[in-house]
């Protein structure tokens, strides 16, 4: 054989086998380095706004794919928190912006799966106190599944031109890490995107398949203080008191029926009362009681409506008990605690399904109900959601269990769950697959 024949040899078969890279084979192709950091980042999670080990490995895999990246963006209103934000961008030519993001952060939960890889980890949180950190919800499953779409889409560079913000975000457990980075200046500096993409592994899902919800997926997310404020005095003597645990009562009651006999009940709406404090001793009626609700709605004016109502009723309730003025109820919502609905592209999901139950199969692809969750993916699409975005869901566990819990009438662990965990391998090159394929789909030539 001569040398020209070998050169040409060589030339075909590179092009065969660039011909034959697919999101499905160089997911199968990167999992085996992928696990180390899966497992790598599950054995040291981080908090909310203290990710930095976490943000250096997912930047140091970025820029390993070629992307221009930049670390510690992000502004917060409170101080405690970092900037660990980090942004990878991958330019191929003229084309789409997409933006692909991942949350890095993890929860104060103290693991109980009994994996090998467990987390021992225990830190102090923000307010001094040591707590135990786990990745409860699958952020470490997300960015591992986010490295391996950086690395498939570097070289399928034939298949695709634009620019990709792969955007590793931080703080999504305390809803302000996406305000951060926007706050920040990600769409001045990196440019706005024409689509953005998200990913959630999902605890009552199977592996292998992924799940979408056209329309509001997750709520939008409130949290209220409520301080009931009476008049204290001897247990053994309420007549000579205004007792403020009676108040709090009534209104838990009466919030209740902002739900069930104030809004439309095609229109969901939650208001959880999920801490509530009053009082020292059992013969002592306090001067005051303090309440923390959460409150999920998904509509910008039924959301307005809500709010109105708990307020209208925890001071009428105060008024009906002869609270004077000067003693009504404080009702205040943490405005900076706030999550928009995330709200998914109808004519965009509908695209993507398409696109996956050919890429998944069919039966790989579910459409699921929306829940009242929050998720502050819903930041990038912008108030007007002028952005076309999806967030959608990856299966994580395994059909048999699913099965088994089923069969025992069980609760499978759910996220935020001590004892969650997803099974990688599947997860993760599910996750891949997916997002890849999607990225494709809007940027293919």
């Amino acid at each position: 054989m001569t040398l020209f024949s070998i050169l040409l040899t060589s030339i075909f078969c590179s092009a065969v086998a660039l011909a034959q890279q697919t999101p499905q084979s160089l997911a199968d192709a990167e999992l085996p380095s992928l696990l180390p950091i899966y497992k790598d980042f599950h054995s040291h999670p981080e908090l909310s706004g203290h990710e930095e080990r976490t943000a250096t490995l997912v930047a140091k895999e970025l820029r390993a794919t070629g992307c221009q990246v930049t670390e510690h963006l992000g502004k917060y209103q409170d101080s405690k928190f970092k900037p660990h934000g980090v942004v990878g961008v991958m330019k191929n030519g003229d084309g789409p912006t997409v933006l692909v993001r991942t949350d890095m952060d993890a929860l104060p939960v103290h693991e109980e799966t009994g994996l090998p890889y467990a987390s021992t980890v225990t830190t102090n949180n923000d307010e001094g106190k040591e707590v135990p950190v786990m990745h409860a919800c699958g952020h470490d499953a997300h960015m591992s599944m986010f490295i391996g779409v950086a690395r498939s889409l570097a070289k399928l560079k034939d298949q695709w031109h634009g620019t990709i913000l792969f955007v590793a975000q931080p703080a999504e457990e305390t809803g302000n890490g996406a305000r951060a980075l926007l706050s920040a200046g990600l769409y001045e500096k990196f440019g706005k995107p024409d689509f953005a993409l998200g990913f959630h592994d999902k605890a009552d899902m199977q592996i292998g398949h992924v799940g979408v919800t056209e329309g509001y997926t997750y709520a939008n997310v409130d949290s209220v203080d409520v301080t009931v404020r009476g008049v204290g005095g001897h247990g053994a003597y309420p007549h000579k008191t205004k007792d403020p645990i009676v108040l709090a009562a009534e209104m838990i009651n009466a919030w209740q029926t902002i739900a069930s006999r104030e809004n439309n009940p095609l229109d969901p709406i939650v208001i959880t009362v999920g801490s509530i404090h009053g009082g020292t001793k059992h013969n002592i009626i306090p001067d005051e009681v303090k309440m923390q609700l959460t409150v999920r709605t998904y509509k910008a004016d039924t959301r307005d409506r809500v709010l109105a109502a708990i307020e209208r009723i925890a001071k009428g309730i105060a008024v009906a008990a002869g609270i004077p003025a000067e003693r009504a109820p404080i009702v205040s919502v943490a405005k900076d605690q706030f999550t928009p609905a995330t709200y998914n592209n109808p004519e965009l999901t509908k695209r993507l399904v398409a696109m996956w139950k050919k890429s998944l199969g069919d039966e790989n692809v579910e459409i699921v109900d929306p829940t009242m969750g929050g998720e502050d993916f819903s930041e990038y699409s912008l108030p007007d959601h002028s952005i076309p975005a999806v967030d959608f869901h990856v299966g994580a566990v395994d059909p048999a269990k699913i099965a088994e819990y089923k069969q025992a009438r069980k609760e499978l662990p759910s996220l935020h769950s001590s004892k969650f965990a997803p099974v990688p391998e599947p997860t993760i090159r599910t996750g891949i697959v997916a997002m890849t394929a999607a990225v494709l789909e809007l940027m293919k030539n």
